[in-house]
């Protein structure tokens, strides 16, 4: 049986950091024949409710993969994005399959596997605003989804930008889609959904801000976790199984070298 534990995605980081740390190690994710893996529903291709009320997506599908092989069930932990990281730090969840980017300060605080995805993180807005770099958002309201590298990226650089902070890529997309903003930070396949809800005034990429390879994420301190999902990564894309099941959601290739980059 597979089970969902759906966290309130408002109060989610509070939940977790009260959360006494026990996450599982491989072992006694073996013993007990489950594994806690969490996910961030509505994040379009990545994790969401299919329109039969199922949930899907490429992280979805890869944790399934992963329970699958490891010879246990699988209970899903629902969050949002602000709560992916203290999700691990609090055991909440034995691992997170999360389009989580690997950034040096999220390794100081929790493991990484080797790559197992890509996204770009892009600035969208329509034409005419004439967007092209990072100087030209000075004075606009931007919306990005809270506790992201996008939330990150326009702090750094734009500073006099007027940041509207969401807790969820879906309540990004409504405040895009109903034109309460016009230019978002976020990622190609969030900004394709908010274009499907807004054709009269579509949103353009204005300009790349970042590459970003993802990892799953785990606890620190469980090296026996960390070196099965590495080899189990490596293997699946080796054979083709991660690519195809990427590029059937995503409609585009994984880089060739991705399981060899060094973070």
């Amino acid at each position: 049986m597979k089970r969902r534990t759906l966290l309130g995605l408002a109060a989610a980081a509070i939940i977790v950091a009260a959360a006494p740390a026990s996450a599982a190690s491989l072992a006694e994710i073996q013993a007990a024949g489950k594994i806690r893996i969490a996910v961030v529903p509505g994040v379009p291709l990545f994790a969401f409710v299919d329109a039969n009320l199922n949930l899907t997506g490429s992280d979805v599908e890869i944790s399934r993969l992963i329970a699958k092989d490891l010879g246990v069930e699988i209970e899903f932990v629902e969050i949002a994005n602000a709560a992916r990281v203290p999700t691990i730090q609090a055991g909440t969840a034995d691992i997170l399959v999360g389009n989580l980017a690997i950034t040096p300060q999220r390794q100081e605080v929790i493991d990484f596997t080797v790559p197992y995805s890509t996204l770009d993180i892009i600035v969208g807005a329509p034409e005419r605003y004439g967007i092209t770099g990072y100087e030209s958002l000075e004075g606009q309201r931007v919306g990005v989804t809270r506790a992201t590298v996008n939330d990150t990226l326009i702090t750094e650089h734009s500073p006099n930008a007027e940041q509207v902070r969401f807790e969820d890529d879906a309540t990004l997309i409504t405040a895009l889609a109903s034109k309460q903003l016009d230019i978002v930070s976020t990622q190609g396949a969030v900004l394709a959904a908010i274009n499907e809800r807004r054709a009269d005034d579509p949103l353009e990429v204005s300009f790349v801000q970042q590459s970003l390879d993802l990892g799953i994420a785990l606890p620190k301190g469980q090296p026996e976790l960390l070196a099965w999902l590495n080899d189990w990564v490596k293997k699946n894309f080796a054979d083709g199984t991660l690519p195809k099941l990427f590029e059937s959601f995503h409609g585009r290739e994984l880089p060739a070298d991705l399981v060899d980059r060094v973070h």
